[in-house]
């Protein structure tokens, strides 16, 4: 082999090797996500398991990602172990799909339609229009499906630039020598692990083979034992991925390399022995790109076939392997939803954002929960939720620290313009809802420390209160409603009741100077008056600023104060009826002054019931 061959050869495998990178980029791009919601949601049948590991490893061409997926589901706990041994086996069914894309390259004829099949042929065309769609389109869907036609041309392309390029190796003596040293079936195994091994990826090995194959010098004998070892080569991307994983993580991940061991052997075993007893004619004979394409394919299905009815045996080879542990079964007891933000997941930006997303609902709830029983302490002291809402408030700052961090690593992936919208969203979200619970915090020691000095509100601000506290209630409903559904329409609803909001604040404040004036309120219940009432009209503004995250996120504007500032300027006919709506529903009651004379009498007895205790 000269070294222009060998240039050749490797121009052919870095130009396969990253089209198979990118075409996997692209594919998870234009899914959004919705591979990774299918393999969590559609597990608990093995057979159905087995097809969707199919399935998607064939749309992301690789078993490798499927494995870490897979892996990364376990140790957050979406996926139980026995729910993952399907999607894992059936994995090795779906990477099989690129060796038939391949085999394109084998097709001989003169005929002008089955030429045009040929990848050196097509792939020009594939390319031509991926790269108008990316460069011409605006729209990012496009792009992204541009993105994957590209993508295929390059690795087409480079797969072709590596048949073109071993061609002129049938007719030498050295290489053909070389290739018949791997017809042994250990070292041929070791090839193929080790070329699996360092191009992680599976595909990647088998192109190699068929380009190699298109040169004539291929033998079954030699092709054999390579996709043998490249098949227990492909477990190998799960193992690393589970490095620093739990420990049923890292039982998912060896459960691969266990299956491919198994499989590999059993199969060498039986083959090579009714070999050397029977002597297979083929086994001299030249592989082809198709023939290889077709082993590869057979071999894969046949063991799933015979394996799935049995896969318990995997699972119970695995946990001999890794036995659960006691700190195991206590961590299983509290299993936090903190674990599904999976670092696995951040190869999947949008899947990583959905993950976010559940737990920033989790925290909201949280967060609404901790302003209730803050709401519920301004009526009646309670100590058991005076400390449950300062449980809650610190429940929620860890959550905000766990989604701040998980978010800033989404951020730093490559991200579609949709999902830098949903960060953007979730990022501001996560602040907002850590301030609701910190004002929850504010308004509950305001009333610890009325309730220590036996400080009450006049029976007036009492009423007035439960029409604010209503309404703060309501608003954090619909904010929870429009941010769990995505519902436009019902986050369209949160800034007239905001403004509602402000409006009984104002309203509670002029009615207490009035109360002051009158001498029905003193100064001390003025200003815890004032601070409440300021804590719940804050946390009005935060479910605003939410509000305007979900409506701008769907408007691909990234400016909420801008995106705010043009709503309100916009405000139609229909924002008004829904804001005179809530103004009917949270009218405060009209201020009635108590008559001086009555307070000034009440102040008289209250006097002399003190001089008749001093006289007693």
């Amino acid at each position: 082999m000269n070294i222009i061959i060998l240039l050749k050869l490797i121009g052919g495998l870095v130009l396969f090797l990253y089209g198979i990178d990118y075409l996997g980029v692209s594919l998870k791009k234009v899914s959004g996500g919705k591979l990774e919601k299918i393999l969590e949601s559609l597990t608990n049948n093995k057979w159905k398991a087995a097809l969707l590991g199919a399935l998607v490893t064939a749309v992301i061409q690789s078993s490798g990602a499927t494995i870490v997926m897979c892996v990364g589901f376990v140790n957050s706990g979406i996926m139980s172990l026995e729910q993952s041994v399907g999607v894992i086996l059936g994995a090795n069914i779906g990477t099989t799909i690129t060796a038939w894309l391949l085999s394109l390259s084998g097709i001989k004829s003169d005929m002008l339609l089955l030429q045009l099949f040929k990848p050196e042929n097509f792939a020009p065309v594939i390319g031509l229009i991926g790269l108008i769609m990316v460069m011409g389109s605006k729209k990012e869907k496009k792009k992204n499906v541009g993105a994957i036609l590209l993508s295929f041309a390059i690795l087409l392309i480079g797969m072709s630039s590596m048949s073109s390029a071993v061609s002129p190796l049938a007719e030498d003596k050295a290489f053909t020598s070389v290739l018949t040293m791997f017809s042994n079936p250990f070292l041929g195994l070791l090839v193929g692990l080790g070329m699996t091994a360092i191009l992680q990826s599976s595909s990647a090995s088998i192109g190699i083979l068929q380009a190699l194959s298109t040169s004539g010098t291929v033998t079954f004998a030699t092709a054999i034992p390579i996709i043998m070892g490249e098949n227990i080569g492909s477990a190998i991307t799960g193992i690393i991925s589970s490095v620093g994983a739990g420990r049923n993580a890292k039982r998912a991940a060896w459960m691969q390399m266990f299956y491919c061991i198994i499989k590999t052997t059993t199969f060498m075993t039986i083959f090579y022995i009714l070999n050397a007893l029977i002597h297979f004619d083929f086994m001299t004979k030249l592989a082809s790109p198709v023939t290889i394409a077709v082993f590869h394919s057979v071999f894969n299905i046949a063991a799933v076939m015979l394996m799935l009815p049995f896969c318990e045996i995997l699972v119970k080879i695995v946990k001999r392997v890794f036995p659960i542990t006691e700190a195991e079964k206590k961590e299983a007891e509290t299993m936090h939803t903190f674990t599904i933000l999976d670092d696995r997941f951040l190869s999947s930006p949008a899947f990583a954002l959905n993950q976010s997303k559940t737990v920033l609902i989790e925290m909201m709830n949280h967060s609404n929960d901790a302003m209730k029983y803050a709401i519920d302490l301004i009526y009646d002291y309670d100590e058991k939720k005076a400390l449950e809402v300062e449980r809650l408030e610190k429940l929620v700052d860890e959550y905000e620290d766990h989604l701040n961090t998980y978010l800033s690593r989404v951020a730093s992936g490559s991200l579609s313009d949709t999902d830098g919208h949903t960060l953007a969203s979730l990022l501001h979200s996560t602040n907002d809802f850590e301030r609701i619970s910190d004002h929850a915090l504010n308004i509950m020691q305001s009333v610890q420390i009325m309730n220590e000095d036996n400080t009450v509100f006049s029976e007036g601000a009492i009423k007035e209160l439960h029409i604010f506290t209503d309404a703060v209630e309501e608003i954090l409903g619909i904010t929870r409603g429009a941010l769990a559904g995505d519902d436009i329409e019902m986050a369209k609803r949160i800034d007239p009741l905001e403004d509602t909001i402000d409006s009984i604040d104002m309203e509670i404040k002029e009615h207490h100077v009035k109360r002051l004036q009158s001498g029905e309120c003193t100064v001390e219940q003025g200003i815890f008056l004032s601070d409440i009432t300021t804590d719940l009209e804050r946390v009005a503004d935060h479910c605003s600023n939410i509000a305007a995250y979900i409506i701008s996120a769907s408007d691909n504007t990234f400016d909420v104060h801008e995106f705010s500032q043009r709503e309100r300027e916009a405000r139609n006919e229909s924002f008004r009826l829904i804001e005179d709506g809530y103004q009917a529903k949270y009218e405060l009651p009209e201020y009635v002054p108590q008559p001086k004379k009555a307070t000034d009498q009440k102040k008289a007895e209250k006097k002399d019931k003190k001089k008749k205790k001093k006289n007693k």
